[in-house]
This record gives C-alpha cells, sequence and structure tokens, in this order.
C-alpha cells in the first residue's frame, strides 16, 4: 500500500539517477498506529509484521494497511527465537526482513511522567529490543535497525541504562545518534525525538548520516488546520460514521468556563492554549491535557491532532477517544519517519 503524506508537508528529494536496489521488509515493533511505518512504506520498505500490545492500535493498523499484518503480542515475554519464527512465516516474495524499526514506550523517560524513574518496568523493553535485534542478526543477518525515544532519555539520572543499551546495540551493529525535530520536516509541531540508527558491522563503512531539515519555511497551525470544519463533540456510544467530515473529527464537551471566554491560564498542563502563527507545542497528551483549540473555545479534536502530526487524510485510527489519544500522542511524524528511511534507503539499498 502506497500511503503518501497530506500535500504540504515534507516529502523526500527526488530520488538520485542511480537505480535503487527495491529496499527490503521490515519488522515493526512497538507499531502503535504505524507512523514510522508509513514513512517506510512511503520510500517503497515493505512491512510483512506489525507487532504491538494495544489492541487499539493493531485495529488501527490493519485498518489502515492490507493484510492484516499487525498482531497483538506482550514482547516482554515472547523469546526472540518465537518471534522469529512469526516473521519467517509473514515473509513472501521479496519482503524478506532485513531491517528493524520501533520505539519502545518512553513512559519511563518522558518530562510527562511525574513519577519516571530508571527502574521503571516498562523500560526494560528497551533492553528487549536490543536482544531482539541481536538474535535477528545473529539468525539472518539484517542490516539495519532505527530506534525512537523520547530526549529525555539523555538525562544523567539515565546515563547507566543508556550506556549498557547503547553497549547491548553496539554488539553487531554500529550506531549513529541524533535528535531530531519534527517542525524541520515540515510538520507543523515543535517535537523533539531522540534516534539511533544502528548498520550492521558488516555492511557499514561508518559513514551514514541523519537527514538534514528541510529549508522550506516553517509550517504553522495555521497552515494545518485553518478552515476546518467544527468538530463533532463526544457522546456516548458514538460510532465513526456518526463523525462527520473525517472519522476522527471529535473531542470533549468543553465544559470549562474558560472555554466561554477563551482565556486560558498561565502555566499548567491542562488549559495550554496553541498560537495560529506558531507550530503546536508537542501533541503529547493525558486525558485531559489535549491541547486547546486556537480560538480558545474547546480542545483540538483527534483528526487536528493528526494533522499536527503529519498524518495523510485517509488515515483513521480506531478505539475509544481516550484510546486514539494514546495512539496520536505516541506516534512518530510520518513525515519525520520518510526522511529517516530515505536515508537509510539511499545509505544501504542503492
Amino acid at each position: 500500500m502506497n500511503i503518501k503524506v497530506s500535500e504540504g508537508f515534507f516529502m523526500s528529494s527526488e530520488p538520485e539517477e542511480i537505480s535503487p536496489i527495491s529496499p527490503p521488509g521490515v519488522l515493526s515493533l512497538f507499531c502503535g498506529a504505524g507512523g514510522l511505518d508509513i514513512g517506510f512504506l512511503n520510500q517503497g520498505f515493505s512491512v510483512p509484521l506489525a507487532v504491538d500490545f494495544d489492541a487499539s492500535a493493531i485495529r488501527t493498523y490493519n485498518q489502515n494497511h492490507p493484510g492484516e499484518t499487525a498482531i497483538k503480542l506482550d514482547l516482554l515475554t515472547i523469546s526472540p527465537e518465537d518471534l522469529y519464527q512469526k516473521s519467517l512465516a509473514s515473509q513472501q516474495g521479496d519482503n524478506n526482513i532485513q531491517g528493524i524499526i520501533g520505539g519502545p514506550p518512553c513512559q519511563g523517560f518522558s518530562r510527562g511522567n511525574v513519577g519516571r524513574c530508571p527502574t521503571d518496568p516498562r523500560n526494560q523493553l528497551a533492553m528487549k529490543y536490543a536482544e531482539i535485534v541481536n538474535h535477528f542478526h545473529k539468525k539472518s543477518g539484517i542490516k539495519f535497525f532505527l530506534f525512537e525515544n523520547v530526549p529525555e532519555i539523555l538525562a544523567k539520572k539515565n546515563v547507566d541504562f543508556l550506556t549498557l543499551l547503547r553497549k547491548r546495540l553496539s554488539k553487531n551493529f554500529n550506531i549513529y545518534e541524533k535528535e531530531l525535530n519534527a517542525c524541520d520536516f515540515g510538520v507543523p509541531q515543535n517535537r523533539r525525538r531522540y534516534f539511533i540508527v544502528g548498520i550492521a558491522k558488516s555492511v557499514d563503512n561508518k559513514s551514514f548520516e541523519f537527514p538534514v531539515a528541510s529549508n522550506l519555511p516553517v509550517k504553522t497551525v495555521s497552515d494545518a488546520i485553518k478552515g476546518l470544519p467544527e468538530p463533532y463533540f463526544f457522546q456516548r456510544g458514538t460510532s465513526a460514521p456518526e463523525i462527520p467530515y473525517h472519522p476522527n473529527h471529535w473531542t470533549m464537551q468543553p465544559k470549562s468556563k474558560r472555554f466561554s471566554s477563551g482565556e486560558m491560564p498561565q502555566g499548567g498542563r491542562s488549559f495550554i492554549k496553541l498560537a495560529w502563527d506558531k507550530p503546536s507545542r508537542t501533541v503529547a497528551y493525558g486525558n485531559r491535557e489535549i491541547h486547546v483549540h486556537p480560538d480558545g473555545h474547546r480542545r483540538l479534536s483527534i483528526y487536528e491532532a493528526m494533522q499536527l502530526q503529519g498524518f495523510p487524510f485517509g488515515y483513521s485510527l480506531w478505539g475509544s477517544l481516550s484510546a486514539q489519544v494514546k495512539q496520536i500522542s505516541n506516534a512518530v511524524a510520518p513525515p519525520v519517519a520518510e526522511a529517516l528511511a530515505n536515508s537509510v534507503k539511499k545509505y544501504l539499498f542503492t
């Protein structure tokens, strides 16, 4: 399936005259709503198998990508060998898996988690990720991996954890690290994320380069959502076909008196009002922390948040409103994913 991001957002540069080798398949771990996968699919990669523990995210993925390729799995409990066998069963023709992509849940590191600590059990998923990529390299010689997380993983309190993670990821791969901001790639959002790209030592010439920022003007909230119709307000029992314009263009009924005045308090996290002429704050919400629309009279709809992430119009999220909030908050912005996929493709498959 060839999914393209919305018009106006970052797209990769024109292909070089050298004919590229057809990019291979990738295994997508912690796939969520599929933001990272969209970028790789747009660059010609296939995703024969995607894995997540969230049932709503799995439904979202399979509703937007043909073949029922996403499955619900607990990566903490499955062995790397069992996962490898599942990956073999998913591969057909030229979609053999030569790379692994994914961002383990980041709540243990995220600034938004006031109780975060280095020993959070969720942090062990990052170590399991390293175990999986090394096992796949041993079994089939995968050429690369892409790891994504919040930049807070670099904090001083996480230094021992990150040192160990780097050591394990470096067992069979040369690793390259960089923090990227989505607004540098045509996404109307300040969203900083930390990426590690691992290139198998057997094929690496130690010159991998991360994508560079687009030279286009920075996109603003106005560029993304100005002029959209008013969203549908949530009611119990609502189903997607009842929501006009787009099945995700819905939000909570505004109840606070602050929405009547349009004036929001300074500070705090519950009433952050976006500005039309600037990129959005990071799309990473709690249940009552969805950013306030620039007009000040309501919170953003899920669809508006999707546009601030750079998702294509034809994409839709499934599950309850809270499940959709989680999916869009955790997603990698597809234009950033595509820029990274383009860099990997040029480096390994051209």
